[in-house]
C-alpha cells in the first residue's frame, strides 16, 4: 500500500462526500489518474462498505448514506 494510493482514495472520498466529483473522466483528470484507476478505487471503497452511487442528475458520485473512511482500519488491513 503506497501513500500515494491512500491519498488518492482519500481524495476520492472527500469529493464524494461533497457531491462534487463531476463525471468520472473529469474526476480522474483532476486526480491525475486514469479513468480505469478511478473505477478501481471506487470498487475498493465499495468493498470497504462505502454505499457509493452515481447520480446522473447531479453528475456526481454520492454516498447513499453517511459513511466514514476508517483510515487506520484500512492501513491495518493492508499492512506488510
Amino acid at each position: 500500500m503506497s501513500l500515494t494510493k491512500l491519498t488518492k482514495l482519500l481524495d476520492v472520498h472527500e469529493q464524494i462526500k461533497k457531491k462534487e466529483t463531476g463525471k468520472p473522466a473529469a474526476l480522474a483528470q483532476r486526480l491525475d489518474i486514469s479513468e480505469r484507476t478511478l473505477y478501481n478505487y471506487i470498487k475498493e471503497l465499495r468493498g470497504m462498505g462505502a454505499p457509493i452511487l452515481y447520480c446522473p442528475v447531479a453528475e456526481s458520485y454520492v454516498y447513499k448514506k453517511d459513511w466514514r473512511f476508517e483510515v487506520l482500519a484500512y492501513l491495518w488491513k493492508y499492512r506488510k
